[in-house]
């Protein structure tokens, strides 16, 4: 593997690190407490459960996705609206009131939660998009090929 696939390699472990293993391992781990903590959006336990198990079904495929090539555009689109709608969610700091209180509230500690989330997600779509748009027709064109991210093409990967 070139050293350009392995930085490559190594730039999806980092963004689907939050996802796998440590927040999926939550979820199976504390899955009572997950699925508290889902009920506070979703309050009946049934629909928490289902919305907790999908989470986790995201979390562990499409981040599998990204990092193996398989179906990765795809794959880096449905996580980053995974961060979008946990953000939304799940970090509401405008529900909280106190976001222009002084001193530091739940409100502005969500709202730098919020725009991690936003942000995370931005960043998967740059597996979709390139940084310069060019994967954006390849996507639309084919939207569960693989980008092959570690292939060798001409010697330059």
């Amino acid at each position: 593997m070139s050293e350009a696939s392995l930085l490559e390699l190594a730039v999806r472990c980092g963004l689907v690190l939050l996802f796998l293993p440590f927040s999926a391992l939550d979820k199976i781990l504390g899955f009572e407490g997950a699925v508290r903590q889902a009920q506070e959006v979703f309050t009946s336990r049934r629909v928490a459960s289902v919305v907790l198990l999908c989470g986790l079904g995201i979390e562990i495929f499409m981040s599998l996705g990204v990092v193996t090539g398989i179906a990765d555009r795809a794959c880096a689109l449905v996580i980053a609206g995974y961060c979008a709608a946990t953000a939304v969610l799940f970090k509401r700091f405008w529900a909280q009131g106190d976001f222009w209180a002084a001193g530091d509230g739940k409100g502005r500690a969500l709202f730098w939660d919020f725009l991690k989330n936003l942000s995370l997600g931005a960043g998967f779509l740059l597996i979709l998009a390139g940084t310069n748009g060019s994967g954006v027709q390849p996507f639309l064109a084919h939207p569960l090929a693989s980008s092959h991210p570690y292939s060798t093409v001409n010697g330059t990967r």
